[in-house]
């Protein structure tokens, strides 16, 4: 990897952590402030219900002082009954339907000082107090005629009675009555301290919340006695509801509740996810790290190992040059030759020389390679003639083939094939392509390669195809990888060392050109390569 793409990587994985952190930290903000607010509804609903039954429980109270002063008063002073009823009668079943309603009106005196909530002027001021009393009836019955049609009677066949109270006007008109009744009955005279604590911690426990509380009750936003210990009324409490609503719905009280641990009862029911998300975020800044130091040292052992193949192509190049010129030295001067082996030594020395210019070709395309990825390789680009640089490398490789009886196709159907380019390197290129079309040949049959060029819009495009063994699907999505060589398990007879097609792909692309193959085990290798035109 080179040095931008280690950066650029670096940057993404910074972005996607740092993004992954805000997400984690957004999600835990939306948890608190939900569960805050599912918690003040869930007082809100505690308070409301606390104040309900206070309520309800001053009405029952209110309730039974009345019914008290009317059983002590003994007969009603007045009576009156009023009676309402209708008659239905069905005209397919011959049924007829009576219902009744009669309603019991009982008026009975008592002292005005002793009703809940009422002052009398003197002692002798008296208050009537009305009692209803309904009793509903519902009888069903059925027309009987005689036989001769001259009498008609009713038989019953259905009575149902039922004697109560009036529930609803009732209800309004004692509601009504002792609602304003109460709002003259001092706060202290109507609820305590220790009442609405006991409804309150009741009403918490039915919805779990489990949690010291402070409260105090306020008239017209003034402070009240009804208050616990430790309520601050200076303060402003957490939540607050009405309480004690009159006959039009109106209060002039309200309960007021402040819980000190809130925030720490909140964050008790988020804190498990929120530990496994900081340990997870945790986990994943310990791998981002490792991955960047393993990145960085990989970096470092690339750099060592380029470094290293530079040092020893360069040492390389020292002993290659001694030879090639020993090998001259050799050739020219014939006084040196041993009689004995006359006709070998011309053989050898040829020899020495070929494998030598092989051993400095392979050091040139390491030392090249290791300058393209750094970009310390000045490729010098002038106009050049596309097939020169063809001809130039299929004599270079004529020999090779002939020896394996193999022949190469040309077929230059390019009308334009002037590029601008580096000679040397493209020559190359098309030598290593065509070194290892001869590498990969099938023995089985003669080898044959189609050396072919045409033109698509400006660029000019060069295929080389070969008959040999092919390369697997597999193989072909590293075959410009640097090193890599086909896995032919235990057998090795193939020499190179991998370097040959990713100094290909490399040169092409500083021409900004392209490189691609296809290839199919048992049927050949086609290579194409695309260059712009001049």
């Amino acid at each position: 990897m080179n040095k931008r793409g280690l950066y650029a990587t670096i940057v993404l994985m910074s972005i996607a952590l740092l993004g992954s952190i805000l997400v984690q930290g957004y999600w835990i903000q939306l948890s608190l402030q939900s569960r805050s607010e599912e918690f003040t509804t869930a007082m809100i609903d505690v308070m409301e219900h606390a104040a309900d039954l206070v309520e309800q429980r001053e009405r029952n109270d209110y309730y039974s002082k009345l019914a008290v002063l009317i059983d002590s008063v003994g007969a009603p002073k007045s009576t009156q009954i009023r009676n309402f009823f209708f008659v239905d009668r069905g005209l397919s079943n011959d049924e007829i339907i009576y219902y009744s309603h009669g309603i019991l009106e009982q008026g009975y005196d008592v002292a005005t000082s002793a009703l809940p909530g009422f002052r009398a002027l003197n002692s002798s001021d008296t208050t009537r107090i009305y009692n209803y009393t309904s009793r509903r009836s519902r009888k069903t019955f059925r027309t009987e005629s005689s036989l001769d049609g001259s009498t008609i009677s009713l038989e019953p066949i259905d009575v149902i009675d039922k004697i109560g109270g009036l529930s609803s006007i009732e209800k309004a008109q004692y509601e009504d009555v002792f609602l304003e009744a109460a709002k003259l009955t001092p706060i202290h005279q109507r609820v305590s301290a220790s009442e609405i604590r006991f409804v309150l911690e009741q009403e918490m426990a039915k919805r779990g919340i489990k949690s010291d509380f402070e409260f105090g009750i306020e008239r017209l936003g003034y402070p009240t006695a009804i208050k616990s210990d430790a309520f601050d009324f200076a303060v402003e409490p957490g939540f607050s509801v009405t309480f004690f609503k009159d006959s039009e719905g109106v209060s002039e009280y309200s309960l007021n509740i402040s819980i000190p641990n809130r925030e720490a009862l909140i964050w008790r029911d988020v804190i498990g996810l929120v530990a496994i998300s900081i340990v997870f975020t945790l986990i994943i800044l310990v791998a981002f790290s490792v991955a960047l130091h393993q990145l960085f040292t990989q970096k470092k052992i690339a750099e060592i190992k380029s470094d290293f193949i530079n040092n020893m192509t360069h040492e390389f190049k020292t002993p290659i040059a001694t030879i090639n010129l020993a090998v001259e030295a050799l050739r020219v001067s014939s006084s040196l030759v041993p009689s004995s082996m006359p006709e070998n030594f011309d053989r050898y020395i040829k020899m020495i020389k070929d494998e030598n210019k092989r051993m400095n070709a392979q050091v040139e395309n390491v030392l090249q390679i290791s300058q393209l990825e750094k970009g310390q390789l000045t490729i010098e680009k002038e106009q050049i003639s596309l097939y020169d640089v063809l001809d130039e490398a299929m004599d270079r490789v004529k020999l090779f083939v002939a020896e394996k009886n193999g022949t190469i196709i040309v077929k230059k159907e390019a009308d334009d094939e002037i590029i601008w380019g580096n000679a040397m390197h493209l020559i190359n290129v098309f030598v290593n392509i065509l070194d290892n079309a001869l590498k990969y040949a099938d023995t089985d049959r003669p080898l044959e390669i189609e050396v072919k060029t045409f033109n698509v819009n400006r660029t000019v495009i060069t295929t080389i195809k070969d008959n040999g063994k092919g390369m697997s699907r597999s193989s072909l999505k590293h075959v410009f990888e640097k090193f890599y060589r086909e896995n032919t398990g235990n057998l090795h007879n193939v020499k190179g060392h991998g370097l040959g097609l990713a100094y290909v792909k490399q040169i092409v692309e500083a021409h900004s050109g392209e490189v691609s193959v296809e290839s199919e085990k048992g049927i050949g290798t086609e290579f194409s390569i695309k260059l712009n035109l001049h």
